[in-house]
């Protein structure tokens, strides 16, 4: 029996070495190490890696302040991928150093709808409906 079968979600090292990266990488982009004038004219957050379990693969989700030029920004980190990787792998100590993928994060919109949602007037409704079962 594997050791990951009953498991959920990354390990622990997973998740160690992903911080890592996200650290090395908005390092990277905040010095502006990389000349790429679309990266140059934007600040980029990083708020996640996700690290595949043989650490070979690392999805860095991004996102432009502001949300601004998303299209461009994740072009031109895509075009300046193999260079990002090699100034992010020179501030760690991993055996191998990991392909880079970008995905846009829209966890901020995810969670500005969750909000929208419970501020709605449908559920205060449900809300004040089950409070007074309760009496």
């Amino acid at each position: 029996m594997s050791r990951h079968s009953g498991s959920k979600g990354p390990s622990q090292r997973m998740l160690r070495v992903g911080e890592l990266v996200r650290h090395a990488l908005a390092e990277v982009l905040q010095r502006g190490e990389v000349m790429d004038p679309v990266l140059e004219g934007h600040v980029i957050t990083v708020p996640e890696v996700r690290m595949t379990p043989d650490l070979k693969l690392a999805t860095a989700y991004v996102m432009p302040l502001g949300g601004k030029d998303v299209g461009p920004v994740l072009e031109a980190l895509d075009r300046n991928r193999k260079q990002l990787r090699m100034l992010t792998v020179k501030r760690l100590e991993l055996k191998s150093a990991p392909d880079l993928r970008f995905r846009i994060d829209d966890s901020f919109d995810r969670g500005a709808h969750i909000d929208e949602l419970l501020r709605s007037p449908e559920v205060a409704r449900d809300l004040v409906d089950d409070g007074e079962d309760e009496r």
